[in-house]
């Protein structure tokens, strides 16, 4: 069982430091949450590569709401985490969108030293499928049609 002394609650010296704290770990736990449904992170319990980008997209839009709803009430450091989550959201969204690939296999068995060449065999796919990708610019004309909010 969890000791209450093993895990103290922070102590904030007044009610602005507490929320800024916890406007933070919002901010942080909803980019986490959605870089990990890109794909772009290992789920942190199984491992494995997870893709859903419906989800992943109503969490940038809920991070994209906050950003709207707190304009001018929030203080610099704040405003620059959620403008730096938002950045890197948006980025990797496109990424993924215009990748169009597959989620990859699970992440764990790949990153284990028993098989060194495991990690080496996927990285000239994603390489490739990108030149490829570029060549075809009929096919990325297609997917921006597809989607109508841009990142």
């Amino acid at each position: 069982m969890n000791e209450p002394s093993s895990n103290p609650a922070p102590n904030f010296s007044n009610r602005e430091e507490m929320y800024t704290t916890l406007f933070a770990n919002m901010v942080i736990q909803n980019t986490n949450m959605a870089i990990m449904l890109l794909g772009k992170a290992p789920h942190p319990e199984t491992g494995e590569i997870v893709q859903d980008l419906e989800t992943a997209r109503i969490l940038i839009d809920q991070l994209e709401m906050l950003e709207a709803k707190t304009k001018g009430n929030l203080n610099k450091k704040e405003e620059s985490l959620l403008k730096q989550a938002l950045g890197a959201l948006r980025m990797a969204f496109v990424e993924t969108v215009e990748g169009g690939e597959a989620p990859p296999q699970p992440a764990a068995p790949e990153l284990k030293p028993s098989s060194p060449a495991a990690p080496a065999t996927p990285a000239p796919e994603p390489k490739s499928s990108i030149s490829t990708a570029g060549e075809g610019g009929a096919a990325q004309e297609e997917s921006k049609k597809k989607f109508s909010k841009k990142y």
